[in-house]
C-alpha cells in the first residue's frame, strides 16, 4: 500500500535508445519517468539541499490551474519560507523519508503517505529530519474564495489512516482515498488518491470541466487519452486539460495508484484573466 514511486535521477546512457513515450498534444501531456533525469532538476530561492523536478506549471496550452513539483530535500535540508506568493494554498504529500512540516506554529511529522493542506496565507516551514532524503510531491494553486464559504483550515493525515471510498457498482476494484469531504465548498479542489485493482476499469470516456494532473504511484496500466491509447507505470505523470477525453484498463500484476488533481467547487469564470469578459469594478 505505501510502495510509492519517486524519481531516480542520474542520466540515461549513452548507449540507450532516444525512443520514449513522451506525449505532449494540445488536450493531454505524459512525462515519463525516465524523463526525471538530473538534467532536467530546478532548484528553489529559499530552500538549502533541495532539488526538484517542476512537471506542471500554468501556461498557454498546459495547466491553467495548479503547479506540481516533485521535491527532493536531502538531511537537514528544507526551508523557512517556503513560497513567497501568500495567495498560494499548498497540498503536500511524502513518498519517501521524513519531514517535519510547521503551520502557524504547530509542528507535524510526515512519513510515507502524509498528507498536508496548508490554506493560503498560512505562515509554514518544513525540514528533512530522517537520516534519508525527503522525497514528497507539492502542489501549489491561487485559492478562490466564494461568497458566504469560509475559508479552509490546516490539516495533516496519512492515508493509511482513511478509509477509501468504493465507486459504486465495481465490486471493490476502483477507490478513491479522499483527503477531504467532497461536498465542502471551502475547498476549491481535490487532491485524492485513486486505487484500481488488477483488471478494474474506467468503463466510459470521461469528458468534464475539471482539469487534472495524475502521477502514477505503483503499477500499470493503459489510458484513453482524448483519441490515443498510452502506456503508463509508476513514475509516470499525466496532465488531462477540461474535457479531454479519458479512460483506463488497470493491467496488473498489482494495484494501479496515481495522486489526483482536480478542480472542483467554484463558478466558471466569465471575466478577467482566462475569460472573455472585461473584469468587474
Amino acid at each position: 500500500m505505501t510502495d510509492y514511486h519517486f524519481p531516480q535521477g542520474g542520466l540515461p546512457p549513452q548507449t540507450r535508445l532516444m525512443t520514449g513515450r513522451a506525449v505532449f498534444t494540445e488536450a493531454y501531456a505524459v512525462i515519463p519517468k525516465g524523463c526525471f533525469s538530473d538534467i532536467v532538476v530546478s532548484y528553489l530561492p529559499g530552500w538549502t539541499q533541495t532539488r526538484l523536478w517542476l512537471i506542471a506549471r500554468p501556461m498557454t496550452g498546459f495547466s491553467e490551474t495548479f503547479s506540481q513539483y516533485v521535491m527532493e530535500v536531502s538531511p537537514g535540508g528544507g526551508s523557512d519560507a517556503p513560497d513567497p506568493d501568500l495567495g498560494a494554498e499548498h497540498f503536500l504529500f511524502v513518498t519517501d523519508g521524513l519531514v517535519t512540516v510547521t503551520i502557524d506554529g504547530q509542528g507535524h511529522d510526515l512519513d510515507a503517505g502524509g498528507y498536508a493542506y496548508i490554506p493560503a496565507g498560512a505562515q509554514w516551514t518544513l525540514l528533512a529530519e530522517g537520516p534519508t532524503p525527503a522525497r514528497f510531491h507539492w502542489l501549489r494553486k491561487l485559492y478562490e474564495p466564494a461568497p458566504g464559504v469560509p475559508v479552509p483550515q490546516a490539516f495533516v493525515t496519512n492515508e493509511k489512516l482513511i478509509t477509501p471510498i468504493t465507486m459504486p457498482d465495481t465490486n471493490g476494484v476502483w477507490a478513491t482515498t479522499r483527503f477531504v469531504d467532497p461536498t465542502d465548498l471551502s475547498h476549491d479542489c481535490h487532491v485524492n488518491i485513486v486505487t484500481f485493482q488488477p483488471g478494474g476499469v474506467i468503463p466510459f470516456e470521461e469528458t468534464h470541466v475539471m482539469e487534472h494532473g495524475l502521477y502514477v504511484l505503483q503499477g500499470r496500466a493503459v489510458y484513453k487519452l482524448n483519441q490515443d491509447w498510452v502506456e503508463v507505470e509508476a513514475g509516470d505523470f499525466m496532465w488531462l486539460r477540461a474535457y479531454c477525453p479519458q479512460a483506463c484498463y488497470a493491467a496488473g500484476p498489482g494495484p494501479f495508484r496515481y495522486l489526483l488533481y482536480k478542480d472542483v467547487n467554484r463558478h466558471a469564470r466569465l471575466r478577467g484573466p482566462g475569460a472573455f469578459g472585461a473584469a468587474l469594478r
